[in-house]
Formats: structure tokens, C-alpha cells, sequence
């Protein structure tokens, strides 16, 4: 299939997604009382956070390494990493069941979190080892079935039948949608033809890719922190109510990483690997420019649409709890394009091997988060979460740019310190 036929499918389906998640937060406004929008949102965010414990991050390596691989190696290695994550499920465990036990969710969602938590971290890691081996169109539709089929059919039972608008109806077909997307995932890496799968698992490839991914895993959980920390911030800040309104808002101006993953991100940073692979810095420079130029394009345009937009999907909600709350919007949707923007040296900088300044910025954000929502809350409570946020993606936008800009002298360098 052509590259522009495969670039045009790709981004329908994550369109489609996009568009089927965009609008299933405002069904759930719609239909479910806040508090369980809120519990809806802190859910989401915390299985997100508990991905990278039991992932360790490793595919930050994995994927540098398997595109270097033939086809005959190449399933030694997906071999070794599902090993990794059976050993890290065996130490996580305990630690997730401790912290179930203090949270005041209600029951119902503390026995979906396993499943949930298994299914999301295999269809994801599956999903990442099909972009990196240029199967982005398979990728987006596990990246469909697992994020948009379900919404599509929550929405629908919700409107046309009262009963099943609940949480449990959300999280019983998440699941459903989970299974299938992995069973999408398997078949298609059975017929991609990779071999190697019975060789023994290299216990030294593994130790050394979990001390390169360790510090990738620091840095992750530092900017996944920002992002799951300022929900349990603001409902001890503000309520559970305030949550509802910051999670359907915030989900709203998140679409936009959405749509550039698929349109942008995911077609050009395996080949700025393979620019860096081969030296070819000025190849690998003109497509950092065309990533940057896209992605302020599509965040311009996703201002305007959003923004013109976000007051009539309001009202069709009808709870004053989100109409109330859409000051807020400005600061996140400013919040979500400066993470977007930092994008592009992020791409850049990772294809070249130059994680040390990824790590720092996403650690300088968190303390910089802290410090300061901390600060603000003593005096405004209500903004001190969105505030708080945009410093912490600012600061990542400076770090990064400043850190490619500065490599950009240094093009016969493989790492930056």
C-alpha cells in the first residue's frame, strides 16, 4: 500500500479515535453524576501512572535496538522484555494491593484495576513495537478497538437505555475491547515473520537495557506525576466535583497530542532513528523543522476549533459543575500545545541517543509543579492545579529546545551531557 494511502487511513482511524474519545467524556458529563466522572478520571490516570512500573520504560530501548535486528533476532527480543515484565508484576503486585486498600474509590473500580492494568500495558507495548516497525495503520487499529470501539458502545447504551449508566458498564466493556485489541495485536505479529522467539532469554541484553530505561523511567514518572498527581491535588484542593469538570476539560485540550501522534509523530520519529543510525544529521534536521511547522499548524487550528466549540458542547451537558468551570480551559489547552511543542526536540534529541536532557527536564518539571502549585494553593486554590501545570510543560519545552539547539553544534556527537 502506498505511504499517502497509509498515512490517510491511519489518521481516519486515530481521527476516529480521537473524535470517539473527544465526545465520550462529554457523554459520561452527560449522563453519569460528577462525582463518578471524577472517580472516572483519577481511575484512568492512576492505570496510566502504574503502566511504567510494570513496564519499566523498557521500550525507550527496546525500540532503538529491535530496528537494528533482523527479522531472525527480532522476536528474541520481544521474548526478553515480556520476561522483564513478568518479574516487575510479581514486585508490583504487592505494592498495588496495599495502595487499593487506602483509596476511598468505590469497590466496583478497585476489582477492575488488574485487568485493566494487564490489558493496557500489553496492547500498548504491542502498539509501540508496531510503530517502530513502520505498522502504524495495524497500530491505530488496536489503538481504536481498545480506546474507541468500547466509547462508542458505552455511549450508545447510555442514551438508549438507563440503567447501564454506570461505571461498571464502562469498565466491563473496556475490558471486552481490551481482549480483542490484543488478540489484533497477536495475529499480526504472527504473520510479520519475526523468529528468534525460541532462543534463550539474554538476562545480560535485559540488564543492560533496564539500566539504559531506568533513567528513562525517572523521567517518565516525573512528567506522568505532573500528570496524575494534580488530580488527587485538586480534589483535596477542591472536591471530586472540581475533578469532574478539570478531567472533562483537560480531556478535551489532550485530543491534540492525540491527533499529532498520529498525523505527525508516529510517521517521522522511526526515521529520525534511522537518519541518526546512518549520521545523516542534516536529513534528521529538515524533518525536526517539518515536525515543528506541523505541529504549530495543528495546535493552532485545534485552538480555534476547540475553543469556538467547547461552549455548545456545555450546554449540552446541562450541569452548571462544567459550565462553571470553563475559565479553566485557556490555562490547560495552553498547557497541552506547550507539551506538544516540546515535542519536536523531544523526537529530536531521543533519535540522536541525547536522553540525559529528556530526563532532567522531566524531573526539573515535577519539582517545579510542586513547588508552585504548593505555593499558589495557599492563595488560590482554584487555579493553582492549571498554573501549576503550565510551568511544569513550559519548563520542559525551554530544557528541550535549548538542549537540541545546543546539539545541533555538536552533529559527530551520539550523546549530550
Amino acid at each position: 500500500m502506498p505511504l499517502e494511502t497509509t498515512r490517510l487511513l491511519n489518521i481516519g482511524l486515530r481521527f476516529t479515535t480521537l473524535g470517539t474519545r473527544f465526545l465520550f467524556i462529554f457523554v459520561l458529563a452527560k449522563y453519569l453524576d460528577p462525582a463518578s466522572v471524577g472517580y472516572y478520571g483519577i481511575f484512568t490516570a492512576t492505570v496510566g501512572y502504574c503502566l511504567y512500573f510494570v513496564g519499566l520504560d523498557f521500550y525507550t530501548y527496546l525500540t532503538r535496538e529491535i530496528l537494528t535486528k533482523p527479522l531472525n533476532q527480532r522476536g528474541q527480543l520481544i521474548k526478553a522484555q515480556a520476561a522483564l515484565s513478568g518479574i516487575l508484576y510479581l514486585f508490583f503486585l504487592p505494592i498495588a494491593l496495599t495502595f487499593l486498600a487506602y483509596v476511598d474509590w468505590p469497590d466496583s473500580l478497585v476489582l477492575w484495576f488488574f485487568p485493566l492494568l494487564l490489558l493496557e500495558h500489553f496492547n500498548q507495548e504491542v502498539s509501540r513495537l508496531l510503530i517502530a516497525l513502520s505498522e502504524q495503520l495495524t497500530a491505530s487499529m488496536i489503538l481504536f478497538v481498545r480506546q474507541g470501539s468500547w466509547a462508542i458502545a458505552s455511549a450508545a447504551l447510555m442514551k438508549f437505555e438507563p440503567e447501564t449508566r454506570n461505571l461498571n458498564l464502562v469498565m466491563a466493556l473496556w475490558t471486552a475491547a481490551g481482549v480483542c485489541a490484543g488478540m489484533i495485536g497477536l495475529f499480526k505479529f504472527k504473520r510479520l515473520g519475526m523468529d528468534g522467539w525460541k532462543k534463550r532469554v539474554d538476562w545480560r541484553w535485559i540488564r543492560k537495557g533496564v539500566a539504559v530505561s531506568s533513567m528513562f523511567l525517572i523521567a517518565t514518572l516525573a512528567l506522568r506525576g505532573v500528570q496524575t498527581l494534580d488530580r488527587y491535588w485538586l480534589e483535596a484542593l477542591n472536591g471530586i466535583d472540581m475533578v469532574a469538570a478539570y478531567v472533562l476539560l483537560l480531556g478535551v485540550a489532550s485530543t491534540l497530542l492525540v491527533f499529532l501522534d498520529a498525523g505527525v509523530f508516529a510517521f517521522t520519529y522511526p526515521s529520525l532513528i534511522t537518519h541518526h543510525n546512518d549520521r545523516n544529521y542534516e536529513a534528521a534536521n529538515r524533518k525536526v523543522r517539518k515536525m515543528l511547522v506541523q505541529t504549530l499548524s495543528v495546535s493552532a487550528v485545534f485552538a480555534a476549533v476547540s475553543w469556538f466549540s467547547l461552549p455548545w458542547l456545555l450546554d449540552w451537558i446541562g450541569n452548571p459543575v462544567y459550565i462553571e468551570a470553563i475559565d479553566l480551559y485557556p490555562w490547560l489547552l495552553v498547557a497541552m500545545i506547550f507539551n506538544a511543542v516540546s515535542m519536536v526536540p523531544h523526537y529530536g534529541l531521543y533519535a540522536r541517543g541525547c536522553d540525559k536532557p529528556i530526563i532532567y527536564s522531566h524531573i526539573a518539571s515535577l519539582i517545579a509543579f510542586v513547588a508552585f502549585t504548593w505555593t499558589i494553593s495557599q492563595m488560590a486554590p482554584e487555579i493553582a492545579i492549571p498554573l501549576g501545570i503550565n510551568l511544569a510543560f513550559f519548563v520542559i519545552l525551554t530544557w528541550k529546545s535549548l538542549a537540541y539547539i545546543q546539539i545541533r553544534k555538536h552533529d559527530t556527537s551520539t550523546a549530550f551531557y
